[in-house]
């Protein structure tokens, strides 16, 4: 028996979901070990933030078209430019990286990374049961977003700490500084996705 066809916007959130991940993983893997990688790294994921623009744009097309769609059209492109604030975010902070020469990252970096690169992976699971209307099974999700925000705050807090009592460059202070802040941006902006998810569950349970 054939499955049922999914609804075309959640395809649309779907693809948005998975360009995510995709560009998470090789911001997470990608391997910086001189300036010129830098450069690359910037590039590649300037790609990533404008497919996910693509994304978006052709699904407000089609929202634009259809008068029915499976959930308020407004929840849908509110989730649609929450998880792209995410992608903007990550390639803001790629685009840090190359502007201020950084080729050399530390133990706090990578715990935000994965940090974040967890929190996509429970909004892509997130869609995937939203795409299926089992919305209830979206709450685990929501609430391991979230837990891993806070803990995002945390390594922010002791980044920080740690940053000021080791580093004696002002120059240095000031870019590992907006490095550290722009990646407690990104995590905040899962958080947004996952609140915008509790509002679609509170909407339509």
């Amino acid at each position: 028996m054939a499955s049922k066809k999914k609804d075309k916007f959640f395809t649309h959130l779907m693809d948005i979901s998975l360009n995510l991940k995709e560009s998470m993983n090789y911001f997470a893997d990608y391997k910086i070990k001189n300036i010129s990688d830098l450069k690359i790294f910037s590039e590649k994921m300037k790609e990533y933030e404008s497919k996910g623009d693509v994304l978006v744009h052709d699904l407000i097309i089609d929202l634009n078209l259809v008068f029915i769609t499976p959930i308020e059209r407004e929840d849908i492109l509110s989730l649609s430019i929450s998880m792209d604030d995410i992608l903007d975010g990550l390639h803001h902070t790629a685009a840090l990286f190359e502007m201020y020469s950084v080729i050399e990252t530390d133990e706090f970096m990578h715990q935000f990374v994965d940090a974040i690169r967890n929190s996509i992976y429970e909004i892509d699971r997130a869609i995937e049961m939203l795409s299926t209307k089992k919305l209830i099974s979206i709450r685990e999700h929501v609430l391991k977003v979230k837990d891993l925000e806070s803990s995002c705050d945390h390594i922010l807090r002791s980044s920080i700490k740690q940053l000021f009592a080791s580093e004696s460059n002002p120059i240095r202070i000031i870019q590992y500084k907006e490095i550290y802040e722009g990646l407690e941006e990104i995590a905040d902006s899962c958080q947004a996705v996952a609140n915008m998810f509790e509002t679609i569950i509170m909407k339509n349970s």
